[in-house]
Parts: structure tokens; C-alpha cells; sequence
């Protein structure tokens, strides 16, 4: 049987605003974030199904201000640990460890901060999670964070995150994707948005 898992990338923190590597940090959303995420509607398939949201405080302030009540919090949804890193820009960390960030970023798929975590590692800790879900409800939502879905988004195209990936995902929609009975995954709906709700 082949089920779906929508994901829906957490609301804007401070930290996202001045682009630094969040990591496992639990960073609140800010007040402008907050209020982004209160224009946001899900879509109507997604209103009345299983969610599962991150540990993370920021995804699961989300997903209350979805409306989702009682989503299961699981730490397999957790962002990609950037080790050393967390808290930096890309920028400072380029202008101040040049070839060696270079170097790194040039693996890609496994491209891995010191005392952190690849999105290779990423995908690893995610397959006993898509094997469950496929012998679980027909559609499952998660919210996540934007290192998670982009290793979802590598697993299931066979984007080795280098360069753009073929499609440039919206990080206020929604993602479909769909999930076969050995936990395989395809893409399915990306960019779905998530309805304003106007004035």
C-alpha cells in the first residue's frame, strides 16, 4: 500500500532572519513569525488527519497555530544537527575558514559540520520512519524543519545537494510526498500553499 506524508516546514524564528544555522537550537518563533503562520490555512485534505511535529519548540508553536491538536512529538523529525557550527552565517563561517567550509559544502549529500550531522545521516535516522508510515493511516502531516525536508527531498529524487535541487521548494507550502510499502519515497504535490486567510 502506498501512503502520503504532507510536510510543512516550521514558522520564521529571529535566527532565520539573520540566517544562521539553527541546528538543534531551540529557538522560539519570533513575533513576526507568529503571525505569518496565523494567516495560514492548511489545505482541506490536510485538516482531519495524524500529525507529527518536531520536539522543537518552534515546530511544535506551528503546529498550534495550525489548529493541529495533539500532534505526536517525534524526535526523528528533529533538524539536522550542525554541530560547531550552530548559531553561524554560512557567510562569516566561508570568510573565516574559506577552503575548508568550501571543501565541505562540496560533499553534498554528506557534507558534515564538525561534531554534527550530514543529510545523509538525516535520511538514515528518517527510513524506520517511512517504513512505519507506510503501514499507517493514508495520509500522515509532520512539521519539520527546512534541513529535513531537504533530505527527504534528495532520498526521494536522487539529488545529491549539489547545485539546485530540480525543483525549488516553497518553504510556506505544503509538501506531499508519496511513501511505498518498503518506506521508499517519491514526490508527489509540492508547493501546495497554505491558503491566506485575507483580510
Amino acid at each position: 500500500m502506498t501512503v502520503q506524508l504532507a510536510l510543512i516546514r516550521h514558522g520564521p524564528t529571529a535566527w532565520n532572519t539573520a540566517r544562521r544555522l539553527q541546528g538543534r537550537g531551540d529557538i522560539p518563533l519570533s513575533p513576526e513569525g507568529r503571525r505569518k503562520i496565523a494567516e495560514w490555512r492548511l489545505p482541506g485534505f490536510l485538516t482531519d488527519i495524524v500529525w507529527r511535529t518536531s520536539p522543537l519548540i518552534r515546530a511544535r508553536q506551528t503546529a498550534a497555530l495550525l489548529g493541529i491538536s495533539n500532534p505526536t512529538v517525534d524526535p526523528r523529525l528533529i533538524e539536522m544537527d550542525w554541530g560547531d557550527w550552530e548559531g553561524e552565517t554560512l557567510s562569516d563561517l566561508r570568510a573565516r575558514q574559506g577552503l575548508k567550509v568550501q571543501v565541505n559544502e562540496d560533499r553534498g549529500v554528506d557534507l558534515l559540520p564538525p561534531n554534527g550531522e550530514s543529510p545523509r545521516q538525516v535520511q538514515d535516522r528518517l527510513r524506520p520512519l517511512l517504513k512505519e508510515l507506510a503501514s499507517g493511516p493514508a495520509i500522515t502531516g509532520a512539521i519539520t524543519h527546512k534541513g529535513v525536508i531537504r533530505a527527504l527531498l534528495a532520498l526521494s529524487t536522487g539529488w545529491n545537494m549539489l547545485g539546485k535541487p530540480k525543483v525549488r521548494l516553497d518553504w510556506q507550502a505544503a509538501h506531499v510526498f508519496c511513501v511505498d510499502a518498503d518506506g521508499q519515497i517519491t514526490p508527489d504535490r509540492l508547493n501546495l500553499p497554505l491558503i491566506d486567510a485575507g483580510p
